[in-house]
């Protein structure tokens, strides 16, 4: 198995680094031709302007988009869920178009505003998940085939799950905790349904 990693910009190293640790081969992915053999991507956190430029620049937003659609998992971070997101709120950023999901970019403020907080996750345990929050985006609605996976005590969505997409809000690769990564390893494996 191979999980490739979208390396256009953000944290794409830390995505690797995760990956690597449950003894599964990462590979980055700059150019269309290194999607071949890659049996799920990773979307990473970063700047989603400068992600979907530097997508549509190297030819691999259709690519993406299209494998996406023929059933390869996908699992967006941060700037990767707004690249997932069918709908963008308030803004007309350009994005692959594929989950049911409306979300608001920078919802929670600038970068002095970004936070850190234990939030439970009933698909990964019992034990909450330490959710890191940079310029977060948040998402403001899902449709019907979405599931809700996380939800801050506020009740704002931060994670979710449609088929064979997967999208937080917030950057699971930046904590000691795999259970997000060996999720999206087990949709891959297909083992999770």
């Amino acid at each position: 198995m191979k999980i490739g990693v979208l390396a256009s910009q953000g944290a794409f190293i830390e995505h690797i680094a995760a990956i690597e640790k449950l003894d599964i081969e990462a590979l980055p992915v700059r150019l269309p031709g290194e999607l071949k053999g890659v049996d799920g991507l990773i979307l990473p956190g970063g700047e989603s302007t400068t992600i979907s430029k530097l997508m549509n620049a190297y030819d691999l937003m259709s690519e993406v988009g299209a494998l996406a659609k023929n059933g390869m998992p996908l699992f967006g971070t941060c700037a990767g869920m707004i690249m997932m997101a069918k709908k963008i709120s308030g803004n007309g950023a350009v994005s692959l178009e594929l989950m049911d999901i409306t979300v608001r970019r920078n919802a929670f403020g600038r970068q002095v505003d970004s936070f850190e907080t234990e939030i439970v996750i009933a698909a990964l345990g019992k034990q909450p998940f330490h959710a890191v929050f940079i310029r977060a985006p948040l998402i403001e609605q899902v449709e019907k085939d979405v599931e809700v996976l996380a939800k801050l005590p506020d009740k704002t969505i931060v994670a979710v799950r449609q088929g064979n997409l997967l999208a937080t809000a917030f950057h699971p690769e930046l904590t000691n905790d795999l259970r997000f990564h060996q999720y999206f390893v087990d949709i891959v494996k297909g083992k999770r349904k």
